[in-house]
């Protein structure tokens, strides 16, 4: 594998497949914060210890393989110009915080891109894997084997009685961040969402947006996590934030429904424009086209739309973003000529669709 494979393709090999509530959930996430033992941690660490860091890695896991998650291409900070930062953020394989803060970060990806694991980010080490739809269980019991073999050879700095030590106090204890992504356009439309956002914050969970922490939530798509690590085991954790996505999810389709047989015209008027707007338009800015984005999403889950499929617009939903727009056209783009760019990149992959 290769920085430029991962720069091109923009939706990673796993997103392409589909699990358990998928017209729902569009992955669930587990990360697990981790340091090393005896080393300082990364906002007070000198620059030979992160180095130091960063040449184990280099040594012990690049073009390394552990099971199903093949080819582990250790991808350093330092090396990558901006438009290659911004593509592995849109593409969520790194954070804001690793590209923008670490000269000394990497990032350790799989070649399916199902596994990122970042060096010297907020901690010396945070393991993140997705799985597609709702298969929370499933995610952590993956994440618990990578840090196992992790753990073969690095001691993490942990205490006994507070569990795994962090850089920031909100994460000592499991270290753990559990999250699912959401696309929730039934309760944005019936504005349920405004509501059970603050009830969701009460249970200890955080509702944000597609890019975590301080995002906002375009195309009416929502991250969910726990903000409690410390306390509980991961189980448990798990355990809670499963129960609140279930209650969401029959929550969502009970929305959908209950649109469907109030204002069915009006609702497939709302679906329909927003595809010929796609389909047509010559300039688009990026909040109008994960709006659009989302009324076909919408639209395709309940086969108003049957000639496309949902791996398009997951698609669509990275490509259109600034930095992939940059890197699809090779150069820094000005705002206006992305929105060019992103209104005539949209109507080609339609087009390609309606001929296949």
């Amino acid at each position: 594998m290769s920085l430029e494979q991962f720069m091109n393709e923009a939706i990673s090999p796993w997103m392409q497949e589909e699990g358990p509530d998928s017209d729902i959930v569009l992955s669930s996430r587990i990360r697990l914060a981790r340091n090393f033992d005896q080393v300082a941690f990364p906002i007070l660490a000198n620059q030979n210890d992160l180095e130091r860091i960063l040449d184990f890695f280099q040594q012990a896991y690049h073009e390394q393989s552990f099971r199903s998650y093949k080819d582990f291409e250790l991808i350093r900070v330092q090396e990558l110009q901006s438009i290659e930062k911004r593509v592995l953020v849109e593409k969520h394989l790194v954070s804001p915080h690793l590209v923008n803060n670490s000269n000394h970060g990497a990032a350790l990806i799989s070649r399916n891109e199902q596994v990122s694991i970042m060096v010297n980010e907020e901690d010396h080490i945070r393991i993140q894997l997705y799985v597609p739809g709702f298969q929370l269980e499933h995610a952590l019991e993956q994440a618990f084997e990578l840090d196992d073999w992790l753990e073969e050879k690095i001691n993490f700095a942990f205490d006994e009685k507070r569990g795994y030590l962090t850089s920031c106090p909100t994460n000592v204890g499991t270290g753990m961040r559990a999250s699912v992504m959401m696309h929730l356009p039934g309760l944005t439309l019936t504005k349920e969402m405004n509501r059970l956002i603050p009830a969701i914050n009460q249970l200890g969970l955080v509702v944000r947006g597609i890019y975590g922490e301080g995002s906002e939530a375009l195309g009416n798509i929502f991250q969910i996590s726990n903000q409690i690590t410390l306390g509980k085991s991961e189980k448990d954790i798990v355990e809670d934030l499963i129960s609140v996505v279930q209650q969401l999810i029959e929550q969502e389709r009970h929305a959908r429904g209950k649109i469907m047989e109030q204002s069915p015209v009006a609702l497939e008027d709302k679906i329909f424009r927003s595809y010929g707007i796609l389909a047509n338009s010559r300039i688009m800015e990026s909040k109008e086209a994960a709006k659009c984005l989302s009324d076909v999403r919408l639209g395709i889950d309940l086969r108003y739309i049957e000639h496309l499929s949902r791996s398009i617009l997951n698609e669509l939903m990275v490509l259109t973003q600034p930095g992939f727009l940059q890197q699809y056209a090779n150069k820094k783009l000005s705002p206006e000529e992305r929105d060019v760019k992103r209104a005539s990149l949209i109507r080609e992959r339609l087009h390609l669709a309606n001929n296949i």
